[in-house]
């Protein structure tokens, strides 16, 4: 599993970010303290405090893919 600290901050980077998650072949997910929602699911990403550091949990052990497809989000 990946882990990366990001910020989303408006709109338009979480559509982006929803987008480039829904290209992804294994789960990823956002936690955010006792939170834990799918980033697959916009609705779920909304439901979060955008404006705070969320953390990307990716199911995958490609640490370079993750970093190349969400650099423009990680912190």
């Amino acid at each position: 599993m990946v882990k990366r600290n990001i910020v989303l901050g408006n709109v338009a980077n979480v559509q982006e970010f929803n987008r480039i998650c829904g290209h992804m072949d294994f789960d990823v997910d956002l936690a955010q303290g006792k939170y834990l929602v799918d980033a697959k699911s916009i609705m779920g990403i909304f439901s979060l405090d955008m404006e705070k550091p969320l953390e990307l949990c990716a199911n995958t052990n490609d640490e370079a893919l993750i970093d190349e497809k969400f650099k423009a989000f990680i912190q």
